[in-house]
């Protein structure tokens, strides 16, 4: 494997010619949102746990950590693949990634309620999506 040097193009291909997007990964970027949730881990926590829930996702694990003097960084693991936060409260500002596998799920309610939770005045939303191979498709198919 050849690793691609600064500023080459990085070709993408694929075999399959009907392209099935089963699964979304979105970069949201919450700016100006309330310090005192920003910096609230429990607060966090909760919110990443019901936003999970409305993308009909389930949650397996939550794990968090809370930095000083503030911050703190939380991840949601998923069976359908995870949803994180990182704040950086002395700037009002959150990244965060939604990424879930699979036809049913609803990453985009899970985006707008953390926007809504966190009180963001403007974010950036940008996804992607995914597409893994035939062979993994077929297994996602079979358990989600």
């Amino acid at each position: 494997m050849e690793v691609p040097k600064k500023n080459q193009l990085i070709r993408s291909f694929t075999s399959d010619q009907n392209l099935s997007h089963q699964s979304k990964h979105l970069l949201l970027e919450l700016y100006n949102c309330d310090y005192e949730k920003l910096n609230d881990e429990s607060f966090l926590r909760c919110t990443l746990n019901r936003a999970a829930k409305l993308a009909k996702a389930t949650v397996l694990n939550l794990m968090s950590n809370k930095f000083e003097p503030q911050g703190v960084t939380a991840i949601a693991l998923l069976a359908e693949s995870h949803i994180s936060i990182h704040t950086w409260p002395e700037s009002k500002y959150s990244a965060v990634d939604i990424f879930t596998c699979g036809q049913n799920m609803l990453p985009e309610l899970a985006s707008q309620y953390l926007i809504e939770s966190l009180k963001a005045e403007e974010h950036s939303l940008r996804v992607i999506e995914r597409n893994p191979p035939q062979e993994v498709l077929k297994q996602m198919r079979t358990i989600i």
